[in-house]
């Protein structure tokens, strides 16, 4: 068997001077690069997940409420659905595309160029632990890591990097992981924007 990282979205639009940016975003795409470029033999797989949106419905707002509508963001074709230039894209294997039509937070919820799932990727490949990295440590993180509990992979989320929106929905955040069983390394990056 054999492990993955999972990148979640970490794209232009949610790091500094993006439409729905998570204050240190660009710091944790940097911090992925360098440890992707120091234990270069850490993982034998590396994924990434990306919001993809083409018209999702009630997910954007004029006026959003930041809980279940948001600001226009990763836009299908626009500069913020591009991966953070900080970010080191040489590894990823396959990228899941999620939210083209609907609110979608989890890259479980999300699929490849040729429709396959990322839990099906992952076992095509041999996967049984992941680690979980990227933004929003209290949203599209959160998401994807329970997924991949829920799956049945071995899940740790490298807090270090992650960014979160709020402290109060990253203690939620961080109870969900605990109960569900999943390891936790280091601490969210939490900054005021």
């Amino acid at each position: 068997m054999s492990n993955a990282l999972i990148i979640v979205d970490v794209q232009k639009d949610f790091c500094e001077g993006g439409s729905l940016a998570v204050a240190g975003g660009a710091g944790v795409a940097a911090g992925i690069s360098r440890l992707l470029a120091a234990e270069p033999d850490r993982w034998d797989h590396v994924v990434a997940t990306k919001d993809f949106h083409i018209d999702p419905g009630l997910h954007f707002a004029d006026s959003p409420d930041y809980v279940s509508t948001w600001p226009r963001h990763c836009v299908v074709g626009t500069p913020g659905s591009e991966f953070h230039p900080e970010l080191a894209t040489d590894r990823i294997e396959a990228i899941f595309h999620k939210g083209e039509y609907a609110a979608a937070y989890s890259g479980f919820e999300g699929h490849a160029e040729d429709g396959e799932g990322l839990a099906d990727w992952l076992r095509r490949h041999g996967v049984d632990r992941v680690d979980v990295v990227g933004i929003a440590t209290d949203h599209c993180v959160r998401a994807t890591a329970l997924d991949a509990a829920q799956e049945g992979f071995a899940t740790t989320v490298l807090l270090d990097l992650t960014a979160a929106v709020a402290p109060d929905t990253t203690d939620v955040a961080l109870r969900a992981f605990d109960g569900a069983g999943i390891t936790m390394h280091g601490a969210p990056v939490i900054r005021a924007a």
